[in-house]
Order: C-alpha cells, then structure tokens, then sequence
C-alpha cells in the first residue's frame, strides 16, 4: 500500500449462523477504520463450506449488519461463485513447486484443514495450531504420481511448507510475529472434491479484491503465517494485519450462548438502540485514548485508529451495554428517537389509529416524557402503554397497594368531578385541583395522587403525575377516571 492510496478493508461472514457479538465487533472496526481513513469496505460472503452453510442466514446476516448501521461501499461477494478463480490459484500454485498433489483419503488429511474459520465470527471457536503433519505424498516421485493419476485416484492439492526458516508478518495489535516453519504443517488448498479451503480462498479474495489492511479476531493469528505462504507463493505482498481481541463472558470465559443473547437481531428484538449498541461494541477492545465512554457515531469515525485496539481481551458487559442504551434513549435530542419508537409502537399494534399517529407534535411530547424512565425501546410498547391506547390493565401490585383504602373511590369520582370543571388544563391547575381533593376530604395528597396514577396509566411507577395529566389531556384523563371507579364499584 503507497502512502497515496486508500485503505481497503473487508468483512468476511460465514452464513453458518446469525451474525453474532464478536462477527458485529469485526464488521464495526472495519467500518469506522474504513470511514476515518476515507477508504472502502467490502463485504464478501464465505460461503463454500456447503455442509454447514444455510443460505437462508445471508439476509440476517445482511439485515443484521444495516439495523447497525454498517453500511458497504463493495459487495456483497460470493465466495462461491468465484471457485474457478480458487482452483486456478491452487493448479499455479501446484506448478510453481510450492504444493503438491496429495492422494491421501480426505480422513489422513482432515488434520491440515482443522485450523480452518470464518472470519465472520470472532467470538466463535477459532483457529487452533497443530502441529506439522508428515504426508507421504510430499516426497512421492514423478513415477509414484503417475501411477496413481492412472488408477484415477482423486487428488488434493497441499502446499509444500518449508521444512527450515520461519515466516513473519507485521500486525498492528500485536506487532511483528515469527512462526518456526517447521510448526506449520502441509495444509490443504484445494480437497480432492474441488472445493478450495479458507486460507486459499481468502488470500485469492483478498489480492483480487486489493484489500490494504485485514482487521480480524485474535483468533486468526495462528492461520495468518500459512497465508502469508501463500501469499508469497502467488507472488502478491501480504497486508497489514491486525488481529483484535476476543470477547469473554463475565467469567472470562469464551463468549457464548450461556452468557444470553449473542446475535446481534436478538439485541434489536430486545429494544436496544443501534447506535447504542455500536458505542458499547466500539470500546469492547479499543480506547479512544481518554476516558471516554458516550462517543456518538462521528466521534467514533473520528477517533478511530488502529493503534488504539488492544491486546487484552474484552469482557462483554451486559450492565454496560444497558447503561449505554439509557443514555441513547434520554440524551439525544427526541427527534432522533421517534422513528425507533415508532417502529416498536407498529409491532405492537399500538401505533394506526393513535393519538401518536395523528399529531406528531403530541407524539414527540410524550415520548419526551416517558424517556427518562426508559432503559429499552420495548418499554414505550410496554409499561408506558397506556400513553399510546386505552387499552391497558391496572398492574395488580398497584392496584392492590395504592386502591386498598375504602376511600379511593370516593375521592377519584369527587376528583373526576372537580377536573371536569376546570376551565384551563395545565400542571398547576391539575395540581391545585388534586390537591384541594385531598384537603377538602382530609387526606393526604399522596394518596390520591398514587391512586390517580394507577387509574390513568395502570402503573405505581411512571412519570410525574400531573405533566402525565397534562399529556394525556383532559378527556382521556377524566375517562379514565371514571373507568377506574366503575371498576371499583363493582369489586
């Protein structure tokens, strides 16, 4: 890569499963890296493992990929539609004298392929080494190889590593690695079936595809070396390399389904806000620098730097990861939220025919309201219902703790009686009326205020009493006054 050209990174996901935590983090570091730096992101799709791929992930994993907001400039590109371009690379490859054909049962050679993964998932199982694995067809000659092509024995083809030397290659985590040659084994690059393996398919992707920087999961560092054979192999100047570190559970263990939710749509599903779950994923691994935690997204893209990723692993947080949502549903300005609102408002069958529906002004109104009380985008469809439809229960522990004096009734129907009289609805006058209620019946104020709370909106918890009466406007709230009453009329 010259000083004058741009980067070009990719994403490369295996659709053997939905996009997961460790896959997002990868793809995220790769988008910030590529917008801070002006460059291009690809997105490849590797998919010629044909016993475990589902095509049917691809739009998840496409899907997943847009709710976060990582958007590609080049793609996307099937690995299995360029196999030609594989098997042409192994027969070069083959001829050069760097791999030989290996006549072996694809049993005897399982071994050099274990180290095999996707790069899709960081947060999955990955590479391992092992350890170098003698074939008998390295040192087969002319005669022997003739005589097995005769019998029609399928062939393989397996790169020849170096029995002396080492391999290096610079990485911009974890600085300049070097490999003894005599640890990596004879790896496949193209089965006896046709199909190429994951490190030649992806070093022919990545030269092809003129990718300058290759940002993946520390897992991958073992494979790196037999790529950077194969690089040398093909004639084609390995890329920068920087390998980022996993994600481990709260006891520091692999990242897994044990640990909840790990694909990132059970995340969207579950109400958190993108952008939210794109600053929690940022910092899993990488520092800004300062002790900074709220980056909106061009803070991130202007922040960025590879230099910033550590070596440590990360440990997926999910307190963390909520205490970012909060701060994405109260702090922005409303008008950001209300399209994410919305959305959740339709799913629940909240949304035609709405108040909200119809008044955008309104709309924004309670929404700013309800905010502050908010940790997912699930709760405006859930606890705070009852500001988007009449069509709510009364939470029973309310209902039981704050309806149980005798007296309730009596004072939400004099209340009801008092509102519908006044000529102006505002807090203070909401305020005022409650509170003459109370002293008028020799009652506290607070219990007919939790009494009024519960009747209006179903819950002891929600915002302040009177800015909800306010929001809700007079009609609704005197309705549903009398609503509450007939209600405990007829207990």
């Amino acid at each position: 890569m010259t000083l004058s050209q741009k980067p070009r990174v990719r994403f490369a996901p295996s659709p053997t499963g939905f996009l997961h935590v460790g896959g997002a983090r990868t793809a995220l570091f790769n988008w910030l890296f590529a917008r801070h730096e002006g460059g291009t992101l690809l997105l490849r799709i590797e998919d010629t493992d044909v016993e475990r791929n589902k095509p049917e992930l691809v739009d998840g994993i496409l899907a997943a990929l847009k709710w976060l907001g990582i958007e590609w400039d080049e793609g996307p590109f099937f690995q299995s539609q360029r196999l030609d371009m594989y098997r042409a690379a192994a027969e070069r490859i083959l001829a050069s004298g760097a791999a030989y054909a290996c006549y072996c049962k694809p049993a005897a050679y399982a071994g050099g392929d274990a180290a095999e993964g996707h790069e899709g998932e960081g947060d999955d199982e990955g590479a391992k080494g092992t350890k170098n694995i003698a074939c008998p067809c390295r040192d087969l000659t002319d005669a022997d190889r003739a005589a097995k092509e005769k019998e029609g024995i399928p062939r393989a083809i397996r790169f020849r590593t170096p029995r002396a030397g080492t391999t290096k290659f610079e990485d911009a985590v974890f600085g300049s690695r070097e490999v003894q040659n005599a640890e990596i084994e004879d790896f496949v690059l193209l089965r006896s079936n046709g199909l190429p393996t994951y490190q030649l398919s992806v070093v022919v992707d990545d030269i092809d595809m003129r990718i300058t920087h290759i940002i993946r999961g520390a897992d991958h560092l073992s494979n790196t070396p037999k790529q950077v054979l194969i690089y040398q192999a093909l004639g084609a100047a390995p890329p920068l390399f920087a390998h980022v570190p996993l994600i481990l559970g709260p006891d520091r263990t692999r990242l897994s389904k044990r640990h909840g939710a790990t694909s990132v749509g059970s995340y969207a599903e579950e109400g958190f806000l993108p952008e939210a779950f794109r600053n929690f994923l940022a910092l899993l691994g990488w520092s800004p620098g300062e002790d900074l935690q709220f980056l909106r997204t061009n803070e991130l893209i202007q922040r960025f730097t590879l230099s910033g990723i550590s070596r440590t692993n990360a440990i997926f947080d999910r307190a963390k990861l909520e205490w970012f949502n909060t701060q994405y549903l109260q702090r922005p300005p409303v008008e950001e939220l209300l399209p994410y609102v919305e959305a959740k408002l339709k799913r629940a069958g909240l949304w035609e025919g709405s108040q909200a529906s119809r008044d955008p002004a309104w709309f924004a109104r309670a929404v700013d309201l309800i905010r502050p009380r908010t940790r997912l985008l699930t709760d405006f469809s859930g606890w705070a219902r009852a500001f988007f439809t009449d069509n709510f229960e009364y939470d029973p522990e309310a209902r039981e703790k704050f309806w149980k004096d005798e007296k309730v009734p009596a004072l939400l129907a004099k209340l009801t009686e008092v509102l519908t009289a006044l000529p102006d609805w505002n807090h203070d006058a909401c305020d005022a009326a409650l509170r003459g209620v109370a002293a008028a019946e020799g009652v506290k104020a607070g219990l007919l205020i939790n009494a009024t709370r519960v009747a209006i909106v179903g819950r002891a918890v929600a915002p302040p009493l009177f800015e909800t009466m306010v929001v809700l406007g007079k009609d609704r709230v005197i309705a549903r006054l009398r609503r509450a009453f007939e209600f405990l009329s007829a207990r």
